[in-house]
């Protein structure tokens, strides 16, 4: 009897193939970001930086994978992390160092360095705030600070527009450096970004924005550098409408605590900021934040 109740254990303990897709994604993205650093060692740049931008694909699977299985595991997260580090940190950083930096020597390397180190503390930092139960409500639906494959693609967007227009000015070291110092300080702060996964989407929209979408992955294939270096210029504009919105819903966060005396988590509503009493006041609701980054 003991051995046939251990023998029962062990098969509820088993997991189906199925649930180590997410996991497979992770390193499958890992292997495509080493990869791509032996490209640019071999000075192959364009190979290198597609094989990173597939490296930012892969995240974004292996996330929406255990969402849509419901799998959520610490081996998943720690690897997640790990590989996003490599990822976005070392391998740009070494990338724009061999490309751009080489002339300046001890500055540039330097200055890769505070790139990767940056890219691991973000990393850490996002860590720690998603187990607590108290981060302010604009946390939910926007990220703090440039999440790490966005700000690999800001940091290599020189080398992507020397692909697409082929000037020597987009290698200048001073340009590159002043590009990673900047992409590693936003990566730190505590500046809201865009997060598309709290986007919701009515369905009259829904038709035009796979049109739009469709436009955009037609460009991608036809015109890849170009389409990068578009998108990254949109998400350097979305910065300061991402900051406004964060702004308001703070505001509201006030007025909700003015009004309760409570400050708002994920699971309650938060009042509107029009003036109490008025017409216009209303609840707005949120919905939780689910699922890995």
């Amino acid at each position: 009897m003991m051995l046939r109740g251990r023998r029962r254990q062990r098969q509820r303990m088993r997991r189906p193939l199925l649930h180590m897709v997410p996991n497979l994604f992770t390193i499958l993205g890992l292997c495509a970001g080493l990869t791509g650093l032996r490209y640019g060692l071999d000075g192959r740049y364009d190979l290198a930086v597609a094989l990173i931008v597939a490296a930012a694909v892969l995240d974004g699977l292996d996330g929406r994978a255990a969402r849509l299985l419901k799998i959520q595991s610490k081996l998943g997260a720690e690897l997640d992390s790990l590989a996003d580090f490599f990822n976005f940190g070392v391998a740009p950083a070494v990338l724009v160092y061999l490309w751009a930096l080489q002339p300046v020597r001890g500055v540039g390397w330097a200055i890769a360095l505070l790139f990767a180190v940056c890219c691991a503390l973000r990393l850490a930092r996002f860590n720690t705030e998603a187990e607590d139960p108290q981060r302010p409500r604009w946390t939910h639906h926007f990220f703090t600070g440039v999440p790490a494959p966005a700000a690999a693609g800001l940091a290599l967007t020189p080398m992507i527009a020397w692909f697409a227009f082929g000037q020597q000015l987009w290698q200048s070291w001073a340009m590159n450096a002043a590009t990673l110092t900047i992409v590693a300080i936003l990566m730190v702060s505590r500046v809201p970004t865009l997060s598309l996964k709290r986007l919701r989407l009515r369905p009259d929209q829904i038709v035009p924005t796979l049109a739009v979408a469709g436009l955009a992955m037609a460009l991608l294939v036809t015109e890849p550098w170009l389409t990068l270096s578009i998108l990254a210029l949109l998400y350097v504009a979305s910065i300061p409408v991402t900051v406004l919105l964060a702004a308001r819903m703070r505001r509201e966060e006030a007025v909700t605590v003015a009004v309760t005396g409570t400050a708002p988590t994920s699971e309650t509503p938060a009042v509107a900021s029009a003036p109490v009493g008025s017409d216009r006041d209303r609840i707005v609701p949120f919905e939780p934040r689910q699922g890995r980054p």
